[in-house]
Order: structure tokens, then sequence, then C-alpha cells
């Protein structure tokens, strides 16, 4: 079974990525790119497993927000590790929309912006089959302490003092 990084642990990944070309849907936990949701959103009222959508870091999150946040797993693709617009995304889910689900990142981000990812409000990583998880989540622990407010801490360090 592939893996993922989640919430700092190395778990198995239950999540099945559906093919774009897919005419139907796999039974279990799936996850749908937002126009397969979209296509296939009355099989998927009866459907028995878990719903999660991959969306593009240049979604306007705005428009859509409201059925995505009943989701367990939003997945947000980055198409290249230069492209920040998916840290943005994570960080108005978490505190402007309050979604408390997985928001795992996908795509072209590398180990050096996991720590950054994961203060933007990122709870769970994607990597390629061939990653050392083990010792890429070591990348989460590179700052022992943070100045400013994020994702995962609610006050600056003067008022932690």
């Amino acid at each position: 079974m592939p893996q993922l990084l989640k919430d700092k642990r190395v778990i198995d990944d239950a999540w099945t990525l559906l093919d774009t070309d897919s005419q139907s849907l796999p039974d279990g936990d799936i996850l749908l790119t937002y126009s397969q949701w979209q296509t296939f959103s009355e099989q998927l009222e009866s459907h028995s497993g878990q719903i999660g959508v991959v969306i593009e870091g240049n979604t306007e999150i705005e428009d859509i927000i409201e059925p995505l946040l009943k989701l367990p797993l939003i997945a947000i693709n980055f198409p290249k590790f230069a492209d920040g617009r998916g840290f943005s995304l994570a960080t108005l889910l978490r505190e402007r929309y309050n979604f408390n689900g997985e928001i795992r990142a996908v795509g072209g981000f590398i180990r050096d912006q996991l720590y950054l990812l994961s203060r933007c409000g990122f709870n769970a990583f994607k990597f390629s089959e061939d990653t050392d998880l083990s010792e890429v989540a070591k990348s989460l622990e590179d700052f022992s302490e943070t100045y400013q407010v994020s994702a995962d801490q609610e006050k600056p360090l003067f008022r932690r003092r």
C-alpha cells in the first residue's frame, strides 16, 4: 500500500486517486479532481467510501468553498515547487473557512518546503513512492521556535513568554 506523511507520521494511504479517464467509481475512499467531482456528483451520493477532492493552486476557492467544507480531505496540487499559490489556499481553508479536515500537498512541492507548508495548514504530504518518508519527516522539525502567528501557532512569540 502506498504511504504518505500525515500529522508528522508515516502512514498507509487508504485513498485511491481516480484515473483521469475513469468511467466509474471504485469502492473505498476516493480522491477526485474537482472536475471529476462535478462529473460524478450524482453517483457520489450513494458511494460507500469517503470522498476527497484535489484542487489546483490557482483555484478561486471563494466560488466553490461551501460543498468542500463538508469533505474530510482537500488535496492541493502544486504544479511546480516555485508556485506558492497552494500556500495561500491552505491558509484560507484553515483561517478564514475553519476547515478542520486533512489538507494534503500533492504534486511539485519539495522537502525544503514542508515546514512552511505545515505552518500554512497542511497536515499531509504525498511524495513519490521512492521517497524515504521517515527521513523527510525530519524537515518538519527544522525550526524549534516561531515568531509569527500561523495556522499551527495562535499566539506570537512575545505572547507566549
